[in-house]
């Protein structure tokens, strides 16, 4: 079922670079599909979005106006859910934008001593578009971790795109994007949903940048327009990174490694001991409880394919392993998590604690669950306000503050020989 690995063998090193090695878009004939798809969006506006919506989503109107969902839809959606579920919706809509509002980052400014001063200023995006999956998934945690940050930011208007095959919509999408404050939602789905968010169509607006997760034509669509407007990552399979001191329940662990693996055949679960007693306990109970799972057959094929349970020397080879890995999900089911985190340098989510499944992050523990996959946490950040905040940079000489660094600037500029630069400079210096 799941394979097993000890950092002691002589090929550790080769099956470990097997087990992380994957390829997020690597599929030409996708690619030339979406640019084929982009480049007709582009062209031709709305025209190509209702003939992709009536080809992909079966979705026959007479105009793409017909595709937005109303605001009283929204609200009428959000009325006939079940009573626990508004209020589950409702309890981690507040939980992530009261976690959001920490985020925010402010204008500042100092003043130097000869009155220049220099500062920053924070603005928000005007306009941000994020993607939802739809069809036969339900994702209304994705639309709360994906506009709420936005909405704290300060954006003017978020524009929700999400496929509607046969115009069927969740119920609980079109709730979560009342409660999250949406301004506007398409019925659109696929690579046109991106064209037309990054180009802008008769109906739909241009936006700023595009976030939100999807299929393989999804992200190889954010890809292409990435630079036209900007994007929040390429996400690759859910992953999850258990560590354990050997004293947490297995049938936990187990679990836990199930909600990755359950996600798609191409999540990845790793699990990470120093007690080979114990590590074979945690395999007893995936074993055992695999079976008793709807979607065994998807979480069996992902830990098979790219699962494992490692076996290390200690907790420092475990760290060394968790900073190589930089898994978007860390669990630190161990005595005293926060002494590791010191150590920790690289992953999406901490998760610390034998009381703290991951799943809670998924849904109502409040930090994004939009994180960084495939070993990107080396150098990336969980979706947050900050991202859709821009910062422009403050400068204002008072006559004494430009003469003196017209000095400085102009030995630079000289030093490049770009004159102008040097002689825009030099018009500010003081005769004194």
């Amino acid at each position: 079922m799941i394979r097993r690995l000890n950092s002691n063998d002589p090929g550790f090193e080769r099956a470990l670079a097997d087990l992380l090695a994957f390829e997020t878009i690597s599929d030409r004939l996708v690619a030339e599909r979406v640019d084929t798809i982009l480049q007709s969006v582009k062209a031709d506006g709305d025209a190509a979005l209702l003939k992709y919506s009536a080809e992909f989503d079966r979705l026959e109107v007479e105009r793409v106006a017909d595709l937005e969902v109303s605001k009283a839809e929204l609200a009428a959606a959000h009325d006939r859910i079940e009573p626990a579920a508004r209020e589950a919706l409702t309890l981690a809509a507040a939980r992530v934008r009261r976690y959001h509002e920490h985020q925010l980052a402010q204008s500042w400014s100092y003043t130097e001593a000869d009155g220049t001063l220099l500062g920053q200023q924070v603005t928000a995006m005007e306009r941000v578009g994020v993607y939802v999956p739809g069809g036969k998934a339900s994702y209304p945690s994705s639309v709360l971790m994906n506009t709420i940050p936005a909405k704290v930011a300060g954006v003017d208007d978020v524009v929700m795109v999400v496929p509607a095959p046969g115009g069927e919509l969740n119920p609980l999408v079109l709730a979560a994007a009342h409660i999250a404050g949406v301004d506007r939602v398409f019925k659109l789905g696929g690579a046109q949903a991106v064209a037309a968010l990054a180009f802008g169509t008769e109906t739909l607006p241009k936006v700023d940048k595009i976030v939100g997760p999807g299929n393989i034509y999804v992200a190889t669509a954010k890809r292409a327009v990435f630079g036209t407007v900007a994007i929040d990552m390429i996400a690759g399979p859910s992953e999850i990174l258990v560590v354990c001191d050997g004293k947490t329940d297995p049938d936990w662990l187990a679990m836990d490694l199930f909600s990755q693996a359950e996600h798609d055949e191409l999540a990845q679960a790793i699990f990470i001991g120093w007690d080979a007693a114990f590590i074979d306990q945690v395999q007893a109970a995936m074993a055992r409880l695999l079976p008793t799972l709807e979607r065994a057959a998807i979480a069996g094929t992902a830990l098979a394919d790219r699962g494992a349970l490692i076996q290390v020397r200690d907790q420092a080879e475990a760290i060394d392993l968790i900073n190589r890995i930089a898994p978007e999900h860390l669990e630190l089911s161990v005595e005293d998590p926060q002494a590791w985190l010191p150590s920790i340098r690289h992953a999406g989510a901490i998760f610390m604690g034998r009381h703290t499944a991951e799943a809670l992050g998924d849904y109502c523990a409040g930090p994004n669950h939009v994180l960084p996959t495939s070993g990107t946490a080396r150098f990336s950040s969980p979706l947050g306000v900050y991202d859709f905040q821009k910062r422009s940079s403050l400068i204002m000489c008072s006559p004494a503050g430009a003469s003196s660094l017209g000095k400085c600037a102009s030995v630079l500029a000289r030093g490049e020989s770009l004159e102008a630069h040097a002689r825009s400079a030099e018009y500010r210096i003081r005769e004194d």
